[in-house]
């Protein structure tokens, strides 16, 4: 059985017992987190309907915060001596799917 879930702006394929990276969820690690499903496939059945999958819900545990990769970001207008170098790097949370209630 798996399950398409809504995790921060995007769409990702889980199952029990995946870990995945998701963007930064409010909780400590051990913390319960639940997300929306879109699409249940379990075997021979999908289920897509609203308002079979308004009952249904994906757990997650929070196991740690992460980073992503840094990124660099350059701004440079020529002739003029303008020079300027950012960084970054997007907060992230690392959870791992418990179950997955149809």
């Amino acid at each position: 059985m798996y399950a398409i879930v809504r995790a921060g702006g995007r769409q990702e394929k889980v199952s029990v017992g995946d870990v995945l990276l998701v963007d930064k969820v409010t909780g400590q690690p051990g913390d319960s987190v639940e997300f929306t499903p879109l699409l249940l496939v379990d075997g021979e059945s999908v289920t897509s309907d609203a308002g079979a999958l308004a009952k249904a819900s994906v757990t997650a545990e929070v196991v740690k915060a992460a980073k992503g990769p840094k990124i660099t970001i350059m701004k440079y207008k020529n002739k003029t001596g303008y020079r300027k170098r950012q960084g970054h790097r997007q907060p992230l949370t690392q959870v791992k799917i418990t179950g997955i209630n149809a």
